[in-house]
Order: structure tokens, then C-alpha cells, then sequence
């Protein structure tokens, strides 16, 4: 089964060459943008947190003492704003009352330990966890999410009901855990689905996993189509 996945990881590599995520100045920039990032184009991401660093805001302290209202108009452009500065300020507040506000010294957590801890804060899920664990904590998780299990379902490895949990443990059970390799391969998973693997009418011509697909095979796939990447994909 390794075999396989790193020959499905190749296939995308060779197609779109490194994908560089995640772009940040710190550690603690990246978990700021996996919390923005819910729900909305990486772009819009990059607008909220120019914001906060023309403002100067761009740190656990400013986030901590910043008014809601400031907040809430600095980072508009990455929707649900105001609950997004709730998910910021409990994540920060954590930061300076628990680890003097020095991200580092959360980060070096044990990995499932941190893991724990990023669930317990309001607004805080599975994917945007792990996404702060992979690439500011780098520690070797495999991050999932709707991608995945869409074009892992349409290669014949899941079942569309799949649950978060089964496919982390499926690719982490099979791959050796390594953070680069682990970093690389989601983010070539949301480069398929952004551009090739949509919910409808995939192009599945252009997609380099099409000769190995079998929903392609199957005849259920559609002519090449063109449409816009899909707003959920981050960090280009």
C-alpha cells in the first residue's frame, strides 16, 4: 500500500511540482491563516493578515488586547469574521495564559498532546488542528479533508462516508511519518481537487490520476470543463 500512495503522490509531484505551503513569516502567522482560512479562498486570508500586520496587530499580545470591533474589521474579507475572532482570541488567550505568550513553547508539545489542546478551543476542528501541527508545529500529521475523500473515494480507496478520523489513520498507517512528505502530499491533494477533481463535471482528462481513477473508467466522468479553483484551496 505504500507503493501505491507514493506512486499516486508522484504522479500529482510530477504534474505540479512543489506547492511550497505554507507561506508565513512564523510559526505563529501559519496557525493565524488555518484559522482564517475556514470557509474562504487563501487570498482573502492574505488580505486579512496584511491588515493585521499594517496594524501591528499580527502577534498574541495584539490579537489578546485588540477590541472584537477592531478585529472584526481588519479580517472581514475571510467571512464569519466575528466568529473568527472568537477562534483567534481563545487560541491567543491559551497562548499568553498558559505559555507566556511564546508559540514556540506550545508548539513543542508533544504532537497528540497539542492536538488535544487545539480541540478543546472554540471553533477549533480536526482539520484546522491538524493543519497547525503540520505546518507550524511541523510535527508528522496527515492532514485530511473533503478533497481527500473525494478523489480517494473516485481511485477506489474510500467509501463517501469515510470519517475524518479513518482516513488520517489510513494514510498515516501506510506512509512513513514524515512532516515534509506529509506537508507535500495535502497539499498536492487540494491542488487535484482545486483544479481537476471537482464535485461536478471533474476534468478528468487533464487530472494526472486519471489513469488510475475509477470513477473516470467507470464512464461517469464528464468532458473537461472549465471552472475557477475551488475556494477552499489555501496557501497557493
Amino acid at each position: 500500500m505504500e507503493q501505491r500512495l507514493l506512486h499516486i503522490y508522484n504522479l500529482m509531484y510530477e504534474k505540479a511540482g512543489p506547492k511550497n505551503w505554507w507561506p508565513a513569516d512564523t510559526s505563529f502567522e501559519v496557525a493565524v491563516g488555518a484559522i482564517l482560512t475556514q470557509f474562504v479562498s487563501w487570498k482573502n486570508v492574505v488580505t486579512a493578515i496584511d491588515n493585521l500586520k499594517a496594524q501591528q496587530l499580527l502577534s498574541v499580545e495584539g490579537i489578546c488586547e485588540a477590541d472584537d470591533e477592531r478585529l472584526e474589521e481588519l479580517i472581514r474579507s475571510t467571512r464569519f469574521y466575528k466568529q473568527k475572532v472568537r477562534k483567534l482570541k481563545s487560541f491567543c488567550m491559551l497562548l499568553r495564559e498558559k505559555y507566556g505568550s511564546c508559540p514556540d513553547r506550545f508548539f513543542e508539545q508533544e504532537m497528540y498532546a497539542l492536538r488535544e489542546e487545539l480541540l478543546k478551543l472554540y471553533g477549533i476542528g480536526e482539520e484546522t488542528a491538524d493543519c497547525i501541527i503540520l505546518y507550524a508545529a511541523e510535527k508528522p500529521i496527515f492532514v485530511v479533508d473533503a478533497y481527500t475523500r473525494r478523489i480517494f473515494n473516485r481511485l477506489g480507496f474510500f467509501e463517501e462516508n469515510i470519517r475524518y478520523r479513518e482516513m488520517q489513520e489510513f494514510f498515516m498507517g501506510n506512509l512513513p511519518h514524515d512532516t515534509r512528505l506529509f506537508n507535500e502530499f495535502h497539499a498536492q491533494i487540494d491542488g487535484i481537487g482545486g483544479h481537476y477533481c471537482f464535485s461536478k463535471k471533474p476534468d478528468c482528462m487533464e487530472c494526472p490520476l486519471g489513469v488510475l481513477c475509477k470513477f473516470k473508467k467507470s464512464n461517469r466522468a464528464t468532458a473537461p470543463v472549465r471552472q475557477d479553483a475551488q475556494a477552499t484551496v489555501k496557501r497557493k
